[in-house]
Order: C-alpha cells, then sequence, then structure tokens
C-alpha cells in the first residue's frame, strides 16, 4: 500500500536571499512516482529538472528532483541555482532522513519534488545555501505532519501577507456576500 502525497512550503530569510521550496513527497509508485519521471522526462526552456546531489555521483535520498521556479536569469543566477541551492536542498533532504522525518525505508521507496526559487537578484552563496537547506527540511516537517493547520488557515484569512505584497486592509474583515443565502 501507498501513503498520501505530503506537500510542504517554507519561506526562509529575507531579501533577495530568501528561499522558497515547495515539496512533493511520495511513494514511487504512486502519483509522486509518476509526476517525478514526467517532470524529468519533459523539462522546458530555462527550467530543467535535475536530479539533487550532495556530490557528483551521490544523489540525496529519497531520489530528489529540484525543479526550478525562476529560469536563470544570468550565469551567476544559474551557478546559484545549481551550486548553492542545489547543495542546500541535498543536505536539507538529508537531514529530514538523519533526523526521522523521512524514514531509512522511505529512502529507497519514496521521490521528492523540490519546486525551487532563487530570486535573480541573489548574491550571497552562503545565504542561499543555508536558506535552501533550512526551507527544504522545513517544507518536509510541515509536510508530515500536514501543516499548516486549518484553523490557523482561517485564522489569518484576513491578514494576508506576503514579503512582496501586504493589502492596506488587511486586518479588516472579509466582506460578505450580498444576496447570499443562508
Amino acid at each position: 500500500m501507498t501513503q498520501a502525497l505530503q506537500i510542504g512550503e517554507s519561506f526562509i530569510g529575507e531579501g533577495v536571499n530568501a528561499a522558497h521550496v515547495n515539496t512533493v513527497f511520495g511513494h514511487r509508485e504512486g502519483p509522486a512516482g509518476v509526476a517525478w519521471a514526467t517532470a524529468l522526462a519533459t523539462p522546458s526552456a530555462g527550467h530543467v529538472p535535475f536530479v539533487t546531489v550532495l556530490r557528483p555521483s551521490l544523489p540525496v535520498k529519497p531520489l530528489t528532483l529540484f525543479v526550478t521556479k525562476a529560469a536563470p536569469a544570468t550565469d551567476a543566477h544559474g551557478l546559484l541555482i545549481w551550486g548553492p541551492a542545489q547543495a542546500g536542498i541535498a543536505a536539507g533532504v538529508a537531514e529530514a532522513l538523519a533526523d526521522g522525518t523521512i524514514s531509512r525505508q522511505q529512502a529507497d521507496s519514496h521521490v521528492i519534488i523540490a519546486a525551487v526559487w532563487v530570486n535573480p537578484g541573489a548574491d550571497d552563496a552562503e545565504a542561499v545555501y543555508a536558506h535552501n537547506r533550512l526551507s527544504v527540511h522545513t517544507a518536509l516537517v510541515n509536510g508530515a505532519a500536514c501543516l499548516p493547520s486549518t484553523d490557523a488557515v482561517i485564522a489569518a484569512r484576513d491578514s494576508p501577507s506576503n514579503p512582496f505584497f501586504t493589502p492596506a486592509n488587511a486586518a479588516a474583515p472579509a466582506p460578505t456576500l450580498s444576496g447570499a443565502s443562508t
């Protein structure tokens, strides 16, 4: 029997060197495995998924597909994606394996898809590495724990905010629908 997909999200850091990682974790013989293989086999311009490695010829386990959210804008941006961001994702997945978030049995039966944002303006390789390492680990922990809770989502509905935008009326109560029947 295969387990349900675990979907996780994490945003770590501030400014251009922050990391935003989304993860899909599931059995190779289930929808995660199909999505993993399909993504690897169907790259698109600027978005070429690749197997994440701890070092050349040592892929992290569970096998992790690194999918860029931003096409490399410059050679330097590409090097931050393939260098420190990839190293951070690999180390964070290995940390999740070492601390039991992912079991040793799942290391060979499951796969991970990591959708990774590296800002084209990023300029600090060490920060990109550290933020991606913590972000993927946090996303995997969140996915395993089914976080966020439904109550947390409902509680935050009137105050959405992200590093790029906060509505002026974020604290105002949600408008009611006129003419809605109860």
